[in-house]
């Protein structure tokens, strides 16, 4: 094979990658290939480690090496509290905040009929066998704040509640050093409707 086959190919699998356009796949291949044959391999080492042994908890849907990830292992955490998100990269943007110390639970997406994804494709009915099987006071829905979170958000209270469960919601509104200015109309709703007191 050519060596200008072998970095088309090369450029074609990093340009699959999300994020990555076509400048940044070129980046990234020069880099590769001026880079020693041991940063290479040790690159793709770490792509086939993580491919052969993580996986998703069998309890909450996040990813784990073991039958649990270390959140559901971990018996420090507030075990009355779920925090449901939709992919596991929520579980890492929450856990980087340090102030939440419940459990999570992973839907594996969000409701989006335009992409053919209902309540049937998500984890919804795990999460109800969670709520049925574990001593669960509060659900905190913790998806994005965006057509398909707000439908998943709505979907999953109305679901819950008659359970007796508490649903709460992540509050939404003006980020820190944000001008109201800018701000759209459903953001400076929110953060007006989440006010609190000073």
């Amino acid at each position: 094979m050519s060596a200008d086959r072998s970095l088309q190919i090369l450029l074609d699998e990093l340009g699959r990658l999300p994020g990555i356009g076509p400048k940044s796949a070129q980046r990234i291949a020069y880099h590769l290939l001026e880079a020693d044959a041991e940063e290479a391999r040790r690159l793709a080492d770490a792509i086939l480690m993580v491919k052969n042994e993580v996986h998703f908890c069998s309890r909450c849907f996040n990813y784990a090496t073991d039958d649990e990830c270390s959140i559901c292992e971990d018996c420090s955490r507030d075990r009355s509290r779920i925090c449901v998100v939709g992919e596991p990269r929520d579980v890492t943007a929450i856990e980087r905040t340090g102030t939440y110390h419940g459990l999570y639970h992973v839907l594996g997406g969000v409701i989006s009929p335009m992409d053919k994804i209902g309540p049937d494709q998500l984890k919804v009915r795990e999460l109800l066998a969670r709520l049925g099987s574990e001593q669960i006071e509060e659900v905190i829905i913790a998806t994005n704040p965006n057509i398909e979170g707000e439908t998943t958000a709505s979907y999953l209270a109305r679901t819950i509640k008659p359970l007796g469960v508490t649903v709460t919601r992540l509050a939404s509104g003006l980020p820190v050093g944000g001008d109201l200015e800018y701000a759209d109309e459903l953001t400076l709703g929110r953060a007006i409707e989440a006010r609190r007191a000073l």
